[in-house]
């Protein structure tokens, strides 16, 4: 059974409809990517799934329970975990504040300093800049601590938002080789990327999304090497 199931989910914002009935299962243990050209609702769906926006229509069900409607707080208290585009770092707040922020849940309170010492391992610049404002950090440094603060969250299904946007391409290598460790971990994971092709390196299973709808799925290598789709639906 998936871990996370998203059926005919529909939203959008006012009177404007960004998602038409999108679906999509993430399966216990796997990294999945959702890919897309801009503006096709990617965003719109993780913070539909997360109770940010409002769902219109549809379910998501975690863990085999329906959380369509369930607040925000209450899914991260479940272990369903997003790491935002534009990263949302406590600017003022130093690194480890931030970090500590991570773990308010209950749930991932008692595993404080085990997954502390775990992303200081994973990010040993982060560990360097313990005591450092997360707001004077550079752009990779900041989005390295967002993974990082998602993962001291304790996540069961850790989802991010544009993960390489804005950084520099030996960055977004060592990010990718961070996820690549969480997959070898088992941590599901669900990826909306730009970076197509890193998406579907790294993942296992892979949707495109278009116009606001799932309208094709399938394995990762077979995706990519589908000359037709990348055309029709990634800009590539």
């Amino acid at each position: 059974m998936a871990l996370l199931e998203i059926q005919n989910l529909s939203s959008g914002y006012g009177e404007v409809q960004i998602l038409w009935g999108a679906s999509l299962k993430l399966e216990r243990g796997k990294l999945t990517a959702l890919v897309g050209s801009n503006g096709v609702g990617k965003t719109t769906l993780l913070r539909t799934v997360m109770g940010l926006v409002k769902p219109w229509e549809g379910n998501v069900t975690f863990d085999g329970r329906d959380v369509t409607r369930v607040a925000p707080h209450a899914k991260a208290a479940q272990g369903m975990v997003l790491v935002p585009e534009g990263r949302q770092l406590f600017t003022d707040m130093s690194v480890y504040e931030n970090l500590e922020m991570g773990a308010y849940t209950r749930r991932a309170r008692p595993h404080l300093q085990r997954n502390l010492e775990k992303v200081y391992a994973m990010f040993p610049r982060l560990k360097e800049r313990a005591g450092q404002k997360a707001g004077t950090l550079s752009g990779g440094e900041r989005q390295m601590l967002a993974v990082a603060r998602g993962l001291m969250a304790q996540p069961e299904v850790l989802m991010f938002d544009e993960l390489s946007l804005g950084l520099a391409p030996f960055l977004v290598l060592e990010l990718f080789a961070v996820l690549q460790r969480l997959k070898e971990e088992g941590l599901t994971m669900l990826l909306v990327e730009q970076n197509v092709q890193m998406a579907l390196a790294v993942s296992d299973y892979a949707y495109v999304l278009a116009d606001g709808r799932t309208v094709l799925e399938g394995l990762s290598h077979d995706v990519a090497r589908d000359e037709s789709v990348q055309k029709a639906y990634l800009g590539i």
